[in-house]
């Protein structure tokens, strides 16, 4: 009855689509030439053979299921790709990296028509959610129309739990779909089977065993040449509001020291640059081109694909979403593989089991006041470079079982003519 409701409470909000999409494109939230994707209208043409749709809400969990995409083209070059993402960022962080067997489309809206029109066009043979994406008309759409279903790395907070414990009739409606779910943590398989009445398997996270993102050698010799000459840097990244003031505020005096803000969304550039700007602090802007030097206080780097240069360049990484109300932190491992000391609020719920492993460690810091960040960032603890080595030592297997759980559901090859 629950699922029954919310398709006729999003068939009957479905004339309001347009207004509200046209509203996302004013708030800078929605390309206005990728509309038509978001109501599944005017796709471009499914190309031939077996076809696997992976979908995300932003740019984590599009970094994940673009890494699983290249390892199940390598295990079946005869795969098609399609990557959906909710966001602008994700999107253009996935678009310049696609394989030529792959495609990215923005997701569609989860009303029943534009449900069934994106599974119709795609006709997908396997779906793969990734995380906590689950949009129910999407999922009954792929499973009336014969898509096999999977839910990756998934991830459930104690607090999204009991949100769904009010829904649950909705919840075990939309599991009940799927082929394979498998969970990031002992705690979202425990929290997902209590819901669901099914038992979950436990793969572990797939963040670990994501490639650390690179950089050209000649970008980091001449920034390092350049801008920072000889001085510390400190790298602020993936940050949220108020998390730019939070580091300025700590570190903008620190003698010696160059300050590098790589921001979440670098749709936020503007606003960022004019809060530096404000404090009377030398800036150069990269989205604009300008170019940092020795006499540069702060770089802001509100482009897209270039974190890894950012972290091969610190010395220390202030990692943003742990003092951003609701946002839940974000991925510790990147600048983890980058032997970085790292810094972050303790609002980290999307990644509580790993954050509580790493500090165990000592292989991250929690700043709970503007105080201890200060002081975090002035004397930033090294971590153990052999520590972080033995922790990444099993680091694949999470993505070694994923594969081996979704190859099965593929069509056999033989099938294919």
């Amino acid at each position: 009855m629950t699922m029954l409701a919310y398709r006729l409470a999003t068939r009957m909000a479905s004339p309001l689509l347009g207004l509200v999409l046209q509203a996302r494109v004013r708030d800078g939230k929605e390309d206005p030439t990728r509309l038509n994707e978001r109501r599944a209208i005017e796709l471009p043409a499914r190309p031939g053979g077996p076809l696997v749709w992976l979908h995300g809400a932003s740019v984590g969990e599009t970094q994940i299921l673009f890494e699983l995409g290249q390892r199940l083209l390598q295990a079946r070059p005869d795969l098609n790709l399609l990557f959906t993402s909710q966001t602008l960022t994700s999107a253009n962080l996935i678009a310049p990296r696609l394989d030529p067997r792959a495609r990215h489309a923005m997701a569609p809206v989860d009303t029943p028509g534009a449900a069934n029109r994106f599974i119709s066009h795609w006709r997908p043979d396997l779906a793969v959610f990734g995380e906590g994406e689950l949009w129910p008309n999407l999922i009954h759409s792929a499973k009336a129309q014969g898509t096999r279903l999977a839910l990756i790395n998934a991830r459930m907070t104690a607090e999204s739990a009991r949100g769904w414990q009010r829904f649950r009739g909705l919840f075990r409606s939309m599991s009940s779909a799927f082929d394979v779910m498998l969970a990031a943590d002992p705690e979202t398989a425990q929290r997902i089977s209590d819901l669901s009445g099914q038992t979950i398997s436990l793969a572990g996270n797939l963040k670990s065993a994501a490639r650390p993102p690179s950089a050209a050698p000649s970008l980091i010799s001449d920034l390092r040449a350049n801008f920072i000459a000889g001085r510390r840097c400190l790298v602020a990244a993936s940050t949220h509001e108020p998390e730019e003031s939070l580091f300025l505020d700590a570190a903008v005096d620190l003698a010696d020291t160059a300050l590098i803000i790589a921001p979440r969304h670098p749709a936020r550039g503007e606003a960022i640059a004019k809060q530096i700007r404000a404090r009377g602090v030398s800036l150069a802007q990269r989205s604009r081109g300008e170019t940092a030097d020795a006499s540069t206080r702060v770089l802001l780097a509100d482009t897209m694909g270039e974190m890894g240069l950012w972290f091969a360049l610190a010395d220390a990484v202030y990692l943003g979403g742990g003092h951003a109300e609701g946002v839940g932190g974000h991925n510790p491992l990147e600048p983890l593989r980058f032997t970085k000391p790292i810094i972050s609020g303790p609002g980290v719920f999307n990644f509580a089991s790993v954050m509580t492993d790493l500090q165990d460690r000592d292989l991250v810091t929690i700043a709970r006041t503007p105080e201890h960040l200060k002081t975090a960032l002035t004397r930033p603890s090294k971590p153990d470079s052999q520590e972080i080595e033995h922790y990444f030592e099993n680091a694949d297997a999470p993505m070694t079982l994923t594969l081996s759980a979704l190859l099965p559901l593929l069509p056999a090859r033989e099938a294919m003519a």
